[in-house]
């Protein structure tokens, strides 16, 4: 008898429905995340608030080296601050984002009051990662990519594992996809970052 290999099943997140009933200020959900950290927690610009369960061990290893690259081009570049998954931006349309990996230009960060970097950033990151999981939902991530851009992010890269893609988004241009890539540059955006993908597939 030949052996089947366990099928992923897509997850979709958890969505909490508030408004117009409830309406949830950006310290109330700032505290609301702090109460509950075993848990990824977003909200829609809509309000709605989305609950993720933890990623797998396999993908946060392999978001971990991404992060990890990410750190050491930033700190050898100088002129921003890289974050990994656990950090909150405030996006001008309301919504709570944290992406997977993110880097700011470091003046932008610094005209940000500090009581204000201390909770959810209130700026869209210049950059963005979104790393799928074999259970991410592919629809739910390209659209986080969408808004990223929409609200002022110049570069972001969704990396899909699952099929070995990665797609490229940029302002006012097609989304690119390429097909098992072993390196994405950071283009003019992260000027000499290149991503090596042989330790993330």
């Amino acid at each position: 008898m030949t052996a089947q290999l366990p099928i992923a099943i897509e997850v979709t997140p958890m969505v909490l429905k508030f408004h117009p009933v409830i309406s949830i200020t950006d310290e109330q959900l700032f505290e609301f995340c702090q109460l509950n950290k075993d848990f990824r927690i977003e909200r829609k610009a809509n309000g709605e608030i989305v609950i993720m369960s933890p990623t797998g061990s396999e993908t946060e290893e392999r978001n971990f080296d991404l992060t990890g690259q990410l750190w050491f081009w930033t700190k050898q570049d100088g002129t921003g601050v890289g974050f990994g998954s656990s950090g909150g931006f405030t996006l001008p349309n309301g919504a709570v984002r944290s992406p997977d990996a993110a880097w700011i230009k470091k003046t932008d960060w610094e005209a940000i009051p500090v009581e204000k970097r201390k909770k959810f950033a209130p700026l869209t990151p210049e950059f963005v990662v979104e790393l799928r999981s074999e259970s991410d939902s592919l629809k739910v991530l390209q659209d986080k990519m969408v808004e990223y851009i929409d609200n002022g992010a110049k570069l972001g890269w969704l990396i899909d594992r699952k099929e070995r893609k990665v797609y490229i988004y940029r302002p006012e241009i097609a989304v690119e996809e390429l097909n098992n890539p072993s390196t994405l540059s950071g283009e003019d955006i992260l000027s000499g970052f290149v991503l090596d993908l042989s330790s993330i597939w």
